[in-house]
């Protein structure tokens, strides 16, 4: 099952974890009324069901409603990797300290869910793999035991 960026977050909130503030947009318009009412800076976000949607264009910071309906007329149309951006995530900027990655994919064939993490957010997750795989934790989740508390604290 793919999810985009949004789908996630609001799975997040319903369990708990924290996220920041955000608003569906699919016109330049609805950007800009997503940013009147998050705050001043916000970043604007592809949603597309792929990664390197950054190095790509789709992720912009913009400082205020008219930059934030600039910045969804360039990203919206956008192809990333083959998918046409067609909706857009308007989030409240944060200040950021460290920055992690975190996945769940399943592994085919291993036939079992498999926990990515490292400490390098904020990269193209395949060249930390290439580059520095010593830096990527790897866990795979067999789906008849489930998960065990001490492959977390392993984490």
């Amino acid at each position: 099952m793919d999810l985009y960026e949004y789908q996630g977050k609001e799975l997040f909130r319903r369990f708990g974890i924290p996220t920041s503030d955000g608003r569906l947009a699919s016109t330049p318009g609805e950007a800009r009324v997503a940013a009147e009412e998050l705050g001043s800076r916000v970043v604007v976000k592809a949603q597309v069901l792929t990664g390197g949607r950054g190095k790509a264009g789709g992720v912009k910071l913009a400082d205020g409603p008219d930059d934030a309906e600039r910045k969804a007329k360039d990203i919206l149309g956008l192809d990333i990797n083959g998918h046409v951006v067609r909706k857009l995530w308007i989030e409240s900027a944060s200040e950021i300290a460290k920055e992690y990655y975190l996945s769940v994919t399943f592994d085919r064939r291993e036939k079992k869910a498999l926990f990515m993490l490292t400490t390098e957010g904020g990269i193209e997750i395949e060249q930390v793999a290439e580059e520095t795989p010593e830096k990527l934790a790897r866990l795979h989740i067999d789906p008849l035991e489930g998960h065990q508390p001490y492959q977390a604290r392993r984490l």
